[in-house]
């Protein structure tokens, strides 16, 4: 191929495979990931959070705690910031034992009618970033797990909770969305944009286990110029859609 990022190799054993370099532990198998700092601090203290393990990497240290919750054991985690790095997190953490995932992020909005919180459920990717084509062959977009999807769904509408499901655009570049951009994702069907779910979802596909994300509005990139909304400021959503995450994953 003209270009390295479209030449997929199908072979499933990598030179360095995390189930054959990393011990598998006594983990849960329900894991909820969360991009919320805060959130995973405060639940870490107000549910005395056991430390399973410390990932090390370069920026530091990157732990994966537990809690009991309704009377089961909950695996959680901070994935990092961009796909790169959230995809290898999430091996680390399927090759210790994880096997049910259920993500909760914010997202850029492409659609000035999604305020701020409201939720999406992310249906499908445009991959236009580089992590999910080490995982599956080239595509424009990577499709939702069924199970991730449908689980969510059903635990909003149980609860009766305002939400959309929708195709996310997921880049690299969060400096490099430009109007045009923009405008053809938008006219592709994308709601939000981030910078991890199609390599979440890809890494999730290539090792066949369950994962699902829901996403709530944040800044807005659907006019002239930029609205940071003051989305990273909702506390109180960004903590119940930790808690509703950990009730969906749990009935995975």
């Amino acid at each position: 191929m003209t270009y390295p990022i479209l030449e997929h190799d199908p072979e499933r054993e990598a030179m360095i495979e995390p189930s054959k370099v990393i011990r598998p532990r006594d983990m849960p198998e329900h894991a909820v990931i969360c991009f919320f700092r805060e959130v995973i601090d405060k639940v870490i203290v107000e549910h005395n959070a056991k430390l399973l393990i410390t990932n090390n990497w370069e920026d530091g240290p990157h732990p994966i705690y537990e809690i009991e919750y309704k009377g089961q054991r909950l695996a959680f985690f901070h994935p990092g910031i961009g796909g790169p790095l959230s995809a290898s997190l999430l091996e680390e953490a399927i090759a210790l034992g994880c096997k049910k995932f259920i993500a909760c992020g914010g997202a850029g909005v492409l659609n000035k009618d999604i305020a701020v919180g409201h939720l999406i459920v992310v249906s499908a990717a445009v991959r236009d970033e580089g992590t999910s084509y080490h995982y599956l062959p080239p595509a424009r977009e990577v499709v939702a797990n069924e199970t991730g999807l449908s689980t969510l769904v059903n635990m909003l509408e149980s609860q009766g909770i305002p939400y959309r499901t929708g195709k996310t655009w997921t880049t690299d570049a969060p400096y490099r969305e430009t109007l045009n951009k923009i405008a053809k994702r938008r006219e592709e069907g994308c709601l939000t944009v981030e910078m991890e779910n199609a390599g979440l979802m890809a890494v999730a596909q290539f090792r066949d286990v369950v994962f699902g994300q829901v996403l709530y509005g944040g800044d807005d990139l659907s006019g002239a110029e930029w609205d940071n909304r003051s989305w990273q400021s909702r506390k109180e959503v960004r903590e119940n859609l930790f808690w509703l995450c950990a009730d969906a994953c749990l009935t995975l």
